[in-house]
């Protein structure tokens, strides 16, 4: 490995530590637990608008954080304190603090960690701020923070160095706070409707709960290729013939396949099930989860995202994926009554065909190619194609259909839901028609899962069941049009050369 190399400032930091030993100070510090915050401190304080206002004997106070701008002059300086919940102004005198510990303050930089003792006060300029009565040393920050007023203004950067973002960008900041408290409302509102949480293997023998590629990784001592999960919803269902009745699922899933403004290869879905239930009480469940997100995020049940004015205030649309594709297309697919005729349809209007797509994948190609950019308001899609919906029931009235919907906003999938597949003999064939799509080229078909149909075997209640991504419904919520602002690590490509 070669010498790391310092830039002038990184050398003029590393060569005040012995300075810091000099005087008695570790400068990486030890435990120090404050008594308050700046967000009490705020709310303590509201009132002090003025000098006059400070109190005469002011109630002496500790707290911590990160220093974020440094007026050093000469005997007395100002400087901010950042934590968690802001930044306040302070204030240190050397003839308050002493002129040992104003040492100790002098070796400051930008970005060092301390805890301050100090009491209230208000400036001529009426700023609520910090008289510190003795400055505490907690951490050296050997590189300098970004400037200032634009901090990491190169957004990949930002990403690969989330840690400095969070220090220099409230709005990433404000997110990685808003994220936990949103699957936070999400939790208590489906534990409001008995709904119970549970945890699923990560790791998984085969294939399957999903269309998409895995991710493959060994196991050394059963000496066997596992998947990374694609989805949770077999196991889920399981739960469901084993009686637990109403279940669901907050995690980490993974997806081998392209990165972009709203995917991410590991992703965090949501998804529940729900025993004798239906697609209906699905809708009814989403409508009534977004609605009350909005509400507790957004103070309002309209909001911007993709740069669309979105109002959830409404009920949301509901409409056949065959009723979309001939209002905007002009073809009715059920009056089509062959994968030849479809077939033909999909040259004439310029769409792909690929080696195993039958009738059903060119009703979702055309829906995809003619649809999806219309659907700016919340609508529900529903009765999708049987060939793309291995575990959905079939529509009684079409066959080739199934009792399945999609919610889309802004012309995003937010939310995949149906009433649940719990025929095994049925279930078995369409797997069976799963491994021939595999064999024909499709690396996203799932496979043979016996045990499942085993499980199905013993009786599946009529269940209803549906998966949210949550990082595309936060961003939704957030307004952020990228997936990467929502997810503090995102996978990065790698830089060139490392």
């Amino acid at each position: 490995m070669s010498e790391r190399e310092f830039t002038q400032q990184e050398q003029a930091r590393r060569a005040k530590l012995d300075s810091y030993k000099e005087l008695g100070v570790d400068p990486f510090g030890q435990k120090f637990v404050a008594t308050t915050n700046t967000k009490l401190l705020r709310e303590k304080y509201k009132d002090l608008k003025t000098e006059e206002d400070t109190p005469k004997n002011p109630e002496e106070f500790s707290l911590t954080g990160r220093i974020v701008l440094l007026r050093k002059m000469g005997k007395a300086s100002f400087f901010h304190i950042r934590d968690r919940y802001g930044d306040m102004q302070a204030y240190i005198k050397q003839d308050i603090v002493g002129e040992d510990n104003y040492k100790i303050f002098r070796l400051t930089d930008l970005g060092d960690i301390c805890a301050l003792k100090g009491t209230i006060m208000v400036t001529q300029t009426g700023e609520l701020t910090i008289r510190v009565s003795e400055y505490i040393h907690l951490s050296k920050a050997l590189k300098p923070l970004p400037e200032k007023f634009h901090g990491l203004t190169d957004v990949e950067e930002r990403y690969r160095r989330r840690y400095v973002d969070l220090i220099m960008n409230q709005q990433a900041k404000n997110i990685a706070f808003l994220r936990p408290a949103i699957i936070k409302e999400i939790r208590d509102f489906l534990s409001a409707k008995e709904f119970v949480e549970v945890e699923t293997p990560t790791l998984h023998p085969i294939l399957g709960g999903a269309s998409a590629r895995p991710f493959i990784t060994h196991h050394n001592t059963l000496d066997k290729d596992f998947y990374l999960r694609i989805a949770t919803e077999l196991s889920l269902k399981r739960l469901i013939v084993g009686g637990m009745e109403k279940v669901y699922e907050i995690g980490k899933c993974f997806r081998n396949e392209g990165m972009d403004l709203t995917h991410n290869p590991e992703f965090t879905s949501m998804e529940l099930y729900q025993a004798y239930g239906d697609m209906g009480d699905m809708m009814d469940l989403s409508e009534e989860l977004i609605r009350h997100l909005a509400n507790k995020v957004c103070k309002s049940l309209k909001v911007t995202w993709m740069n669309e004015e979105v109002d959830f205030e409404p009920s949301f649309k509901r409409a056949s994926m065959t009723d979309l594709i001939k209002q905007y297309s002009g073809i009715d697919f059920v009056k089509i009554s062959s994968t030849e005729e479809a077939i033909e349809l999909a040259k004439k209007h310029g769409i792909e065909v690929e080696k195993h797509f039958d009738y059903g994948h060119i009703v979702n190609a055309f829906f995809e190619k003619y649809v999806e950019e219309h659907l700016i308001q919340p609508t529900f899609v529903m009765n999708h194609p049987l060939s793309i919906s291995p575990l959905a029931k079939k529509c009684k009235d079409d066959p080739r259909f199934t009792e399945r919907f999609e919610l889309y906003v802004c012309r995003k999938e937010i939310c995949n839901a149906f009433n649940e597949l719990n025929d095994p003999i049925d279930q078995y064939n369409r797997f069976l028609n799963q491994v021939k799509e595999k064999e024909s080229g499709n690396e996203e078909a799932s496979e043979m899962d016996n045990d499942f149909i085993e499980a199905l075997e013993y009786g599946l209640p009529p269940t209803a069941g549906i998966g949210f991504g949550i990082d595309r419904l936060i961003m939704m919520l957030t307004s952020n049009n990228s997936i990467r602002e929502v997810i503090l690590f995102p996978t990065m490509k790698p830089i060139p050369g490392e």
